[in-house]
């Protein structure tokens, strides 16, 4: 195991850690470690299969493994058991031993994850838990689920996002959703918001061999958002989407809005009961 504390002595170079959940063999990722070997030092930790939709789910109940790999000559793997979020938390504690690295990114996802697509996403959720741990962290997605997508024209965008990141670092608590349409000519990096959209789901049901019902999901994504800054909007343009992601789900707005409530029925005493007599268990009276 890589001695990071020399490394930084030896080499500015900063020490960047790969996740993903499409599995260390995605080629997502093996397009990502080729862009983060230009900036620094690569430690990978990834799933040992696909692990989309998981969101923040962690193992709990059973053991973790994690096994070194040699599948890219020079870059430092490992496949985990577990889930992306998983692989985050092993890296920083039992890879890094505390010393965190000076980036995370997760991807290349194969497929969005914009709009409410972010809640689920295993991808997004890895770059969340890198910076929950006060990593400068970033989500990385394609608009390509096949197998064979081309992720060439992400690579140079891939790249200046993460020298910005490492450059002036993130506001605290805070990462990056990143996200790229499918094909060439792209227009630029647009800064956005999340779009209001959601999948309208439905549940096909089929018959096993056994004539037993099961279910398969499926769904249309629907935006209810006609804004020009939203990532939705990014996408469908031309435009590489970026938007700033925070971990604090607490709806600030709210809150004047529940503090006008009446809640003083909670403290409200009980009524009095008659001086010297205590009610018996039987509704009779006691003197």
């Amino acid at each position: 195991m890589i001695n990071f504390k020399q490394m930084k002595k030896q080499n500015s170079r900063p020490n960047i850690l790969v996740v993903n959940d499409d599995g260390i063999t995605a080629p997502g990722i093996k397009n990502l470690i080729d862009v983060m070997t230009e900036l620094g030092n690569v430690v990978v930790v990834a799933p040992d299969g696909p692990q989309s939709g998981m969101g923040h789910a962690i193992t709990i109940g059973k053991p973790l493994r994690f096994d070194a790999v040699d599948l890219y000559p020079g870059v430092e793997m490992y496949k985990c058991s577990g889930t992306p979020v998983d692989c985050v938390k092993l890296a920083v504690n039992k890879i890094f031993k505390g010393k965190k690295p000076d980036l995370c990114v997760s991807g290349i996802n194969h497929g969005l994850n914009n709009s409410i697509n972010v809640i689920y996403s295993g991808t997004m959720s890895a770059a969340v838990e890198g910076a929950i741990e006060n990593i400068p962290s970033i989500g990385f997605s394609l608009d390509d689920f096949s197998q064979q997508a081309d992720f060439s024209h992400c690579k140079k965008y891939i790249k200046v996002i993460a020298e910005q990141v490492l450059a002036h670092g993130l506001p605290a608590a805070t990462l990056l959703n990143v996200n790229f349409p499918k094909g060439d000519g792209l227009k630029g990096i647009k800064i956005c918001r999340q779009a209001n959209a959601k999948w309208a789901e439905e549940f096909d049901e089929r018959k096993d061999p056994y004539e037993r019902p099961y279910y398969w999901l499926t769904g249309v994504f629907q935006n209810y958002d006609k804004g020009e800054d939203t990532d939705v909007w990014a996408l469908e343009h031309g435009f590489v989407s970026v938007v700033p992601v925070q971990f604090d789900l607490t709806a600030h707005h709210a809150i004047p809005v529940l503090n006008t409530w009446d809640f003083d029925a909670v403290d409200a005493k009980p009524e009095t009961k008659a001086a010297g007599r205590t009610p018996a268990p039987d509704g009779l009276s006691l003197g």
